[in-house]
């Protein structure tokens, strides 16, 4: 079966950087109306068409509402979950008095139940639609955040956590996925290629990026606290529901297509069962089919999970999502030592959003045509290796926030290098038929391992601060030693998949 490609981001990792290229079929009418034109009155009025054709997708282009909803929904979920997630290691260390390990082991519990989950919502989106899934996943934030607020023991700190990350794997894939779908759809209707509306939609994602811990900060200096971040970002949630539950589609046309071609397929298959059973052949086609589709199954989960370049790539992969995790656990911890106060990370996050918004699209342009993947996703990982190498190297300069800029900047350079590279890497590494299972694989592998690995670079904030920095430094590079026994990943199965990967 055909399905779109879409160029796949997290929250907060989902990059659209293939370019459209001009169509061969425009340039040749344009050609081939040049001297029918120059021949008199009627050729050039056969080659007006030609040019309004051409112009045509340029005037229709404006995103449909559904498209906007999804990305003013994208927009709103960043501002409402980067309100709330910077602020929330110097809560439970300073505020509630956990010790590091456990504050360590709390945010891995929220990447692991939102990134290790990812397939899961992925899965209900598929069987029930995008609506009830949407739905059901802004309710639960906002239920997490609400209670996140209020708080005050262990226990009900991880679960008020766990509810948070659980309902952005619900919430996330669904909107990605359709997403992806609507662009595909317009695509087709007006012409404009998917990628302008996809990065439109990422672009969105990180405004609200850049919105978030801006907004925290100034709740936090206002004197509202940590209290009133989650209950502004519960309110931006409630807005989000009220927004879908009125706006968005209950019918959806992907699940009636598909239940309509299994009931053709479940036609063909009977008319075929007939016809061999007036040929004399066995009658007992229907239940070895469904065996073999479920063989079929269980083995495309084997051949991914014991497939060792993918595994491999999921290890070097974690290394990443281990780091990247350390922007909620030691670069708080460093705010506050250096200046005393974490109001000032709203404005370090704000840094490496606008980042992103500036530099993602030309850069991995830039490495898609000039560096093979492998090249890339090492270069990224020692990029983001050099980040935390630099915190005690640097000087405290202005406010004492060098070290911490110095972080923000190579590690948020390093992620935009490697995250595409390390998508554009699964399609080489396994089959066509496997590969959303992969991509999901991807995500899951790795937010198991920042569940592992949490409580232990927790645990290193109580160390002197040249051990710790150099202990954390050694994550990334050890996953660019694993990166570079990967294959190089240039040319790849099918070139144009590999760059809407990344």
């Amino acid at each position: 079966m055909n399905r779109p490609r879409p160029a796949r981001a997290d929250a907060s990792e989902r990059h659209a950087t293939d370019a459209p290229e001009p169509t061969s079929a425009g340039a040749s009418a344009g050609a081939a109306g040049a001297p029918a034109g120059a021949a008199g009155a009627p050729a050039g009025t056969a080659g007006a068409p030609t040019e309004e054709k051409r112009r045509r997708p340029r005037l229709a282009s404006a995103p449909t509402p559904y498209l906007r909803l999804l990305t003013v929904t994208q927009f709103a979920f960043n501002i409402g979950f980067y309100a709330v997630l910077p602020y929330l290691a110097t809560h439970l260390g300073s505020g509630l008095g956990m010790a590091g390990w456990l504050v360590g082991l709390v945010l891995g519990l929220r990447t692991f139940s939102q990134q290790g989950l990812f397939v899961v919502g992925g899965a209900l989106t598929d069987r029930y639609g995008p609506r009830p899934v949407v739905l059901a996943g802004c309710a639960l934030r906002i239920a997490g955040f609400g209670w996140l607020a209020v708080a005050g023991s262990t226990a009900t700190v991880i679960a008020a956590v766990l509810l948070i990350g659980f309902a952005a794997a619900l919430f996330s894939p669904a909107v990605e996925s359709e997403a992806a779908r609507e662009a595909v759809r317009h695509e087709r209707d007006t012409g404009t290629p998917r990628a302008h509306v996809l990065a439109l939609f990422s672009a969105a994602g990180q405004a609200g990026a850049f919105i978030g811990p801006l907004l925290g900060s100034l709740l936090l200096l206002l004197g509202g606290g940590f209290r009133a971040a989650c209950l502004a970002g519960a309110v931006v949630f409630v807005g989000v529901l009220a927004g879908h539950a009125r706006l968005m589609p209950r019918a959806d046309p992907v699940r009636t297509r598909k239940r309509e071609r299994k009931r053709k397929q479940e036609r063909e298959r009977k008319q075929e069962q007939e016809r061999e059973r007036e040929r004399g052949e066995d009658r007992a086609q229907a239940p070895g089919t469904v065996t073999r589709t479920a063989q079929r199954g269980r083995s495309s989960w084997r051949a991914v999970f014991a497939n060792r370049p993918f595994l491999l790539l999921c290890l070097a992969y974690s290394g990443y999502l281990v780091s990247y995790n350390q922007l909620y656990l030691s670069l708080p911890a460093e705010v506050e030592r250096a200046t005393g106060s974490g109001a000032a990370l709203g404005w370090l996050f704000a840094l490496s959003s606008l980042l992103v918004v500036v530099a993602q699209v030309p850069l991995t342009r830039f490495s898609a045509h000039r560096i093979a993947p492998r090249t890339a996703l090492v270069t990224g990982l020692a990029v983001v290796a050099a980040g935390f190498a630099a915190v005690p190297l640097t000087p405290a300069g202005p406010g004492g926030l060098l070290p911490g800029a110095a972080l923000v900047v190579l590690l948020t350079l390093g992620q935009m290098l490697l995250v595409p590279a390390a998508r554009g890497l699964v399609p080489d590494l396994v089959e066509d038929r496997q590969l959303g299972l992969a991509t999901g694989a991807l995500s899951s592998v790795s937010g198991i391992a920042v569940l592992a690995g949490s409580a232990a670079t927790g645990a290193l904030l109580d160390v002197p601060a040249p051990v710790r920095w150099a202990v954390l430094a050694a994550v990334p590079l050890a996953g660019a030693a694993l990166a570079f026994t990967l294959p190089v990943g240039r040319g790849g199965k099918d070139r144009r998949t590999r760059a809407v990967a990344g």
